[in-house]
C-alpha cells in the first residue's frame, strides 16, 4: 500500500500531463479545413485567418496579463525587489525571443535565397511559385518562436501539475481541470498563428502535440524535488520569462502583418475577434483562478 501511495502521484501527473498535452490537437475540431495561400496570407482576404489571428493576438495578451504576469507576482510579492524581478525577466524574454528572431530571419534569408535560385532556374516566366515561397518570412519566424514559448510555458504546466498531484490526488486533479480550461483558447491561438506560418493542420497538431512532451518533463521535474519551496525558488524567473516572449509574439511578429494589410471592411471583424480572444482568456482567469 505504502509503495502504491509513492508510485500515485507520478502516475497520475504523467496521464494529466498527456491529457493536457493533448488539448493542442483539439483546434484541427475548431479551426476550419483550409489551405494553400489564402490560409496562409492574410494579404489575400482570408477573413478567417485574420479573425483567427486577431483572436490569438488577444489571447496572448490576455494570457500575459491576465495569468502569468499575476502569476509570477502572487508569488514574488513577498520577495524584496520581487517587482523588479519581474520586469527584469520579461525584458529578459522580450531581448532573447528578439535575438532568436534574428537568428531565424537569417536562417530563413539563406533558405529563401537558394529556394528563388532553384525556383528561377525551373520556372523563369512564372512568379507565382516565387510569390508563395516569399509568402512571409517575418510569419515563418513567428511560428517558429511560438513553438519556443509554447514549449516553456507547457514547462511552468507541468511543475504545476507534477507539484499539485504531490499534494493530493484531489488537488491535483483541480489543477489539470484548471490548466485545459485555461490552454483549450490558448492553443486555438497558437494554432492559428502556426498555420499562417506556414504549417499544414496534421504539421500544427504534431508540433502542438510535441511541446506537450515539454510539459511531460515539468511534471517529472516536480516530482524529482524534494522542497516546494525550492521548486518555486528555481523557476520564478519562468513566468515573466514566457510573459515576455508572447509579448514579443504578439506585438512585434503577428501584429504588424494584421496591420499592415488591415482594410476598412475587416476593422471591425478583426477588433472583435482581438476583444473576444482577450475576453476569453479574462473569463478564464475570473473563473477559474
Amino acid at each position: 500500500m505504502d509503495e502504491m501511495s509513492y508510485y500515485q502521484p507520478w502516475i497520475f501527473s504523467i496521464a494529466a500531463s498527456l491529457i493536457v498535452g493533448l488539448s493542442g490537437v483539439l483546434p484541427m475540431l475548431v479551426i476550419p479545413m483550409e489551405s494553400g495561400v489564402k490560409l496562409k496570407n492574410p494579404g489575400n482576404n482570408s477573413r478567417k485567418m485574420r479573425r483567427l489571428l486577431s483572436f490569438a493576438v488577444g489571447g496572448l495578451l490576455g494570457d500575459v496579463f491576465l495569468h502569468l504576469l499575476p502569476e509570477a507576482w502572487e508569488k514574488a510579492q513577498y520577495r524584496q525587489n520581487g517587482g523588479y524581478e519581474i520586469l527584469f525577466w520579461v525584458l529578459v524574454g522580450l531581448t532573447a525571443f528578439g535575438i532568436i528572431e534574428k537568428l531565424l530571419s537569417s536562417t530563413e534569408n539563406m533558405y529563401d535565397s537558394k529556394k528563388i535560385d532553384e525556383d528561377v532556374s525551373v520556372n523563369n516566366n512564372s512568379g507565382e511559385k516565387l510569390a508563395v515561397d516569399s509568402i512571409s518570412k517575418k510569419a515563418r519566424v513567428a511560428g517558429y518562436l511560438n513553438l519556443v514559448a509554447n514549449s516553456i510555458d507547457n514547462f511552468t504546466h507541468g511543475l504545476a501539475v507534477g507539484g499539485s498531484f504531490l499534494v493530493s490526488t484531489r488537488v491535483g486533479c483541480l489543477t489539470t481541470l484548471a490548466i485545459l480550461l485555461h490552454e483549450v483558447p490558448h492553443e486555438v491561438a497558437d494554432f492559428a498563428i502556426l498555420l499562417r506560418s506556414g504549417f499544414t493542420r496534421w504539421e500544427a497538431a504534431q508540433a502542438q502535440f510535441s511541446t506537450a512532451l515539454i510539459g511531460l518533463a515539468g511534471s517529472l521535474t516536480a516530482l524529482g524535488v524534494d522542497s516546494g519551496d525550492k521548486l518555486g525558488e528555481r523557476t520564478a524567473w519562468i513566468l515573466p520569462f514566457t510573459a515576455g516572449g508572447f509579448l514579443n509574439i504578439a506585438l512585434f511578429n503577428v501584429l504588424p502583418e494584421l496591420i499592415e494589410t488591415i482594410h476598412p471592411n475587416t476593422l471591425i471583424s478583426d477588433v472583435s475577434s482581438f476583444i473576444s480572444g482577450l475576453s476569453v482568456m479574462a473569463a478564464v482567469s475570473y473563473f477559474v483562478e
